[in-house]
C-alpha cells in the first residue's frame, strides 16, 4: 500500500531530511586521504544522536542478509555498490571514490540520502561516473510530478546513464519512505514493463537512488552478507534524495 503524506507529515519529513543532509555535508568535508571509514561512522553517529534523532540503519533487519545491520552508515568504496560496512582497516586513498549512505528517524519520520565523494585526484572515468550519476538523479527528480508514473523516473535514469556508456544496477532500487524506512512503491533505475508502475499522486514521497556502474551492471554480495560489489570490478557511484510529490512540483526533502 502506498501511503500519501499530509502537509504536516511532510514538514516532519523535511526536518529529518535536512538532518541527513547536514550529516552528509559534514562527512563529505571529512573525506580525505588517510581517514578510515570507521572514523566517518563514529562522527555520523554522534551527529545524529546529538540532534535527538535515531540512526535509521543501525539494527535494521534485512531478511536477505539474515541479520541486523550493525552500523549507522553504509560506506562503499570503489567497486562496492552499496551496503559497505565501516571498518578501522579501510583507509581511504587518493583516487578512491566513496559512497556514503545514511538515514535518520526524527519525530517518527525517516530521511534517507546518499552521496559519492572523490578522494584526492581521481581518474577521468571516475569523475565522469560521479557527474553522470548525479545528473541522472536530477533528471529523475524532475519527473516527480503529479500524473507521471514511477517508470518515468526509471526511464530518466536509465536513458541518461546508458547514453554515457555506463550501466544501472538492477538488484537494488529506490523506494517509498515515511514512517517506515522502506515503503511502497519500489523505484527501479531501469525500465521493466513487468514492474508495477503506479501513477504519482500528491503526498507520495520517494527515495530515488541511482546506482551506476562504470562497467557492466551485474553485482554480487561478499561473504559478509552485506557488501554488494560490481562483478567486473568496475567503480560504482550512488546518489540519493527523498522527493515529495506536490502540486507545485518535486520537493526535495533532503537538501535546503
Amino acid at each position: 500500500m502506498i501511503v500519501r503524506k499530509t502537509a504536516s507529515e511532510l514538514e516532519k519529513m523535511r526536518r529529518s531530511g535536512l538532518l541527513v543532509w547536514k550529516v552528509l555535508q559534514e562527512l563529505a568535508a571529512m573525506v580525505t586521504e588517510g581517514i578510515t571509514t570507521l572514523e566517518l561512522e563514529v562522527a555520523a553517529e554522534k551527529m545524529i544522536r546529538d540532534a535527538g534523532a535515531r540512526p535509521a540503519f543501525k539494527d535494521y533487519y534485512v531478511p536477505a542478509a539474515g541479520q541486523r545491520y550493525p552500523f549507522v552508515l553504509c560506506v562503499s568504496v570503489n567497486e562496492e555498490i552499496v551496503h559497505g560496512m565501516p571498518s578501522a582497516k579501510r583507509v581511504l586513498r587518493s583516487g578512491d571514490i566513496v559512497s556514503i549512505d545514511t538515514g535518520v528517524e526524527l519525530e517518527g519520520y525517516f530521511g534517507d540520502s546518499a552521496i559519492t565523494v572523490p578522494v584526492g585526484t581521481v581518474s577521468q572515468t571516475a569523475e565522469k561516473l560521479l557527474a553522470v550519476t548525479r545528473e541522472a538523479l536530477e533528471l529523475a527528480i524532475d519527473k516527480v510530478r503529479m500524473g507521471n508514473r514511477v517508470l518515468d523516473i526509471s526511464e530518466a535514469v536509465e536513458k541518461h546513464v546508458t547514453n554515457h556508456g555506463f550501466s544501472v544496477v538492477r538488484e537494488y532500487v529506490g523506494h517509498g519512505i515515511g514512517t517506515k524506512l522502506h515503503e511502497e512503491p519500489q523505484v527501479p533505475n531501469y525500465v521493466d514493463r513487468h514492474n508495477e508502475n503506479p501513477r504519482l499522486k500528491e503526498g507520495m514521497v520517494l527515495a530515488i537512488e541511482p546506482m551506476v556502474n562504470a562497467g557492466r551492471p551485474e553485482s554480487r554480495v561478499l561473504s559478509d552478507h552485506w557488501t554488494a560489489v560490481t562483478r567486473d570490478g568496475s567503480y560504482s557511484a550512488h546518489f540519493e534524495h527523498c522527493v515529495a510529490v506536490t502540486s507545485d512540483g518535486p520537493w526535495v526533502l533532503t537538501r535546503p
